[in-house]
């Protein structure tokens, strides 16, 4: 049976898995779909985190301020509508495409959040 940590290790680590798919993306014609489906996926996970687990049931003091931050993160940010707009326009600019996905890691990294995930892990 998985616990409740395990439960958020392996959301946890899905996150850290499409960030890193973020940050390996080499900014090519047609890569604003690649990004826009891990950020999605991104997005769907800190979802769960902040509706579906909670801190109570989770004994580390590290996993509230984390739990605030992904919070802030959700209510902050939002590309979706954005890239909805560029892709038919721009999917072949790859500066637009480049300065896109730097501005979705710059926002996860924002506030140290993305570090603070990897963090978790360890600790978990």
């Amino acid at each position: 049976m998985v616990t409740y940590n395990d439960h958020l290790k392996n959301i946890l680590i899905q996150i850290l898995e499409s960030y890193n798919h973020l940050k390996e993306i080499k900014d090519k014609p047609g890569d604003l779909k690649n990004i826009k489906k891990e950020m999605l996926k991104i997005n769907g996970f800190l979802k769960v985190i902040t509706n579906k687990i909670d801190f109570e049931n989770i004994h580390l003091s590290d996993f509230k301020p984390l739990k605030s931050k992904i919070k802030q993160y959700l209510e902050n940010y939002s590309f979706e509508q954005e890239i909805d707009t560029m892709i038919p326009l721009y999917s072949d600019d790859i500066h637009r495409v480049k300065n896109m996905r730097l501005k979705i890691l710059e926002s996860l990294e924002d506030k140290k959040m993305i570090y603070d995930v990897e963090g978790l892990i360890e600790k978990l």
